[in-house]
């Protein structure tokens, strides 16, 4: 009898090996290898916040005590939370808040390579409505805007945030610019977390940084009477589901994505900052990990619940 030999080319070997499922050994190695958007556990192995920030620190605001720490006097720039002492330094200039101001050339100049504003050259606003602009979208034309109406100059506003840095006892804070875009805008967590104890006792702060959303309307010009809504920044603000007291975020390129917040949580009043995160939502996932440790804690000092009496 006779037999025929079989050859399978060579292309054809491959094909078979790419299209064969993998070995038990390559599944293993598959599932061992996390996925990019896997979870993030709530807590380290000991039990502590798993706090992805470069720099944080979260402090008590009744008693003061530090109830987590990590890197909290590191120089870091702030980007955005600069505009925390830059609408304190204007309130303090007494500024008419029903008074209206002009965007102008120069705000779109001192804006420029920051995010894309929506307060364009000629539209007018009251004052009032450039804080709410400020604090909420973050937005950097409304800083020198808000400035000229309390009679600054950009360089003025800057050199009365950092007499304001000066003067709350910051003394690794200061400020380049009004509205964060400079790098050279630094601070630390812990500093963070004083000035914006200092800026919660603004009420008109305190108010706009807490809220959703807020509808500033164009007073004059061609637009007059357009109402453009701002949404918090501060997702955690925006979603409602915790009772903020205020904050406000920041990011640049060198200064990463930054978050200073303060909020009740678990039953007490908490000041957070976190300095430095990679990713523009891990901020607020510090922000929740945090809030878990916390209430956590709180229920172990409860202890177990005392058993129910049977009637």
């Amino acid at each position: 009898m006779r037999v025929r030999s079989f050859v399978v080319p060579l292309a054809g070997v491959l094909l078979l090996h790419l299209l064969a499922p993998p070995c038990a050994e390559a599944r293993r190695k598959r599932s061992r290898k996390p996925g990019r958007n896997a979870p993030v556990p709530a807590l380290t192995r000991d039990g502590r916040p798993n706090v992805l920030a470069r720099s944080a620190i979260v402090v008590d605001l009744r008693s003061g005590d530090e109830l987590y720490v990590r890197n909290a006097d590191e120089v870091r720039a702030i980007a955005s939370l600069s505009k925390l002492l830059a609408v304190m330094a204007v309130l303090d200039a007494n500024v008419p808040l029903e008074a209206t101001t002009t965007i102008t050339e120069e705000d779109k100049k001192i804006a420029r390579g920051g995010a894309k504003s929506r307060l364009l050259v000629g539209m007018t606003f009251t004052n009032r409505d450039l804080v709410h602009a400020a604090l909420l979208a973050s937005d950097n034309r409304s800083i020198p805007a808000m400035g000229r109406g309390a009679g600054m100059t950009p360089a003025e506003l800057t050199a009365a945030m950092n007499k304001k840095a000066q003067n709350l006892g910051l003394e690794h804070t200061r400020f380049e610019d009004p509205t964060g875009l400079n790098p050279g805008n630094v601070s630390t967590a812990r500093e963070q977390v004083k000035a914006l104890k200092a800026a919660l006792g603004y009420p008109l702060i305190a108010a706009i940084s807490r809220k959703a959303q807020h509808d500033v309307t164009v007073v004059d010009g061609k637009s007059r009477g357009l109402k453009i809504r701002m949404f918090n920044t501060d997702r955690v603000a925006r979603a409602g589901s915790q009772r903020v007291l205020g904050g406000k975020t920041g990011y640049n390129d060198i200064a990463r994505y930054c978050l200073v917040i303060a909020a009740k949580v678990a039953g007490r009043e908490v000041a957070m900052a976190f300095l430095g995160n990679e990713g523009k939502l891990t901020r607020f996932g510090d922000f929740h990990r945090v809030s878990q440790w916390l209430a956590q804690q709180q229920k172990t000092a409860a202890g177990p619940a005392a058993p129910r009496a049977v009637p």
